[in-house]
């Protein structure tokens, strides 16, 4: 195969509604910003990445604006005119001129994947060494903040066989008020559907040690970052048979190795953004399957391109034991693809053709994207 160079590289932000506010423990959203990235190769093939965060900064160190600028100064001038075919060489490469920058770097590999894909007619999952299931089951979260339109929210789902997972975000009120909206979550849906929490870091050891029994007894199967050390949460593990599944500390591969060896989780909340792109996801993985920990597909609540990258990397593990929580695109009320994604009988079927499988409308995503698109060419990187 003839060799194909990145010739350009464009960012955008793209800033969409959502259905309803989303309540976190740190924040509450009331839309979603999204960092697309654009690679233009010589070969005439383009591939498209995005770079999203829950709530800004409030979640985490980078958000879009920050990912924007990181690629627009600093990698967009590095990438022109490499190779765009060999993906972990050129995000090696870069990892040594940029440090951290997950977020940023995840949407530069998916973008490349994307390409790599559409070059060789093939999905990104055979990037991945190959798929092992067409659709993956997926979670909704309940995060209006009140328990009577959870609820009904909840039984909206269940009726039109969309989400029979439901993952509950806690932590921002007091422990007895957070643990009543569980219980009484769980009674409505009863046996009909799974109940989970997130908590996202907002407990003492303290409160976690009195909480996570009460959780337990509401019929709460999994519970999620319930404190921010790795210290508190492997002592807490120890404790109680309830599951507890590691996420915000879960920062890459040595982050997941320090974990596994000192037995910090139960579950591994997999995040390809998070883990700094779909290979360093791929090794978290791999670290958890030979630590006897199991797997859930997470998110970072990402449009319809992070999504997909994920589901790719998702459809290829071993193992899935807890399904995912793809269901980013669905809290958006617009469509910014030009064919929607199947979400149907509580499932998602991963897209098949080539690339990531899924085409930008450019002209619904105009509408929404900021003033000052920027492009980094090789004139202007040299």
């Amino acid at each position: 195969m003839t060799s194909a160079t990145i010739e350009r590289i464009e960012t955008r932000l793209v800033d969409l509604p959502t259905i309803r506010p989303h309540k976190l423990s740190v924040a509450t959203m009331y839309g979603q910003t999204l960092m697309l990235v654009k690679v233009y190769c010589s070969d005439g093939v383009t591939g498209i990445g995005e770079g999203t965060t829950i709530a800004g900064m409030a979640y985490g160190p980078e958000s879009p604006e920050a990912m924007k600028l990181a690629i627009d100064a600093y990698f967009a001038p590095a990438m022109i005119g490499q190779d765009a075919t060999r993906i972990q060489a050129l995000m090696a490469h870069l990892g040594k001129l940029v440090k951290v920058n997950h977020f940023a770097k995840c949407a530069l590999e998916t973008a490349l994947l994307d390409a790599q894909g559409k070059r060789l007619g093939v999905p990104v999952s055979e990037l991945l060494g190959g798929r092992r299931r067409e659709r993956l089951p997926v979670a909704w979260t309940l995060a209006s903040g009140d328990t009577s339109k959870d609820i009904a929210e909840a039984e909206t789902m269940l009726e039109v066989r969309r989400h029979k997972i439901f993952k509950l975000k806690i932590g921002a009120k007091d422990l007895k008020t957070d643990i009543k909206h569980v219980a009484d979550i769980k009674k409505a849906v009863g046996d009909r559907a799974a109940v989970r929490v997130d908590v996202n870091m907002a407990w003492s050891e303290t409160q976690a040690a009195w909480a996570i029994p009460a959780l337990a007894e509401t019929g709460c199967e999994l519970i999620e970052q319930p404190v921010a050390s790795p210290a508190a949460l492997a002592r807490l593990m120890r404790r109680f048979p309830v599951a507890l599944m590691a996420d915000e500390i879960l920062q890459g591969p040595e982050s997941a190795f320090e974990i596994a060896k000192n037995e910090g989780a139960d579950v591994f909340a997999i995040k390809i953004e998070q883990s700094g792109g779909l290979f360093a996801a791929q090794r978290v993985a791999t670290i958890a399957d030979a630590a006897g920990i199991e797997l859930y597909g997470g998110t970072m609540l990402e449009g319809a391109f992070s999504t997909v990258a994920s589901a790719h990397l998702f459809a290829s593990f071993a193992n899935l034991q807890w399904g995912t929580e793809l269901f980013g695109p669905l809290l958006i009320t617009e469509e910014i693809l030009t064919t929607p994604l199947d979400y149907s009988n509580f499932e998602l079927t991963v897209p098949g053709g080539p690339g990531l499988g899924i085409e930008l409308d450019e002209a619904k995503i105009k509408r929404f994207t900021r003033d000052g698109l920027m492009k980094v060419t090789k004139s202007s990187a040299q």
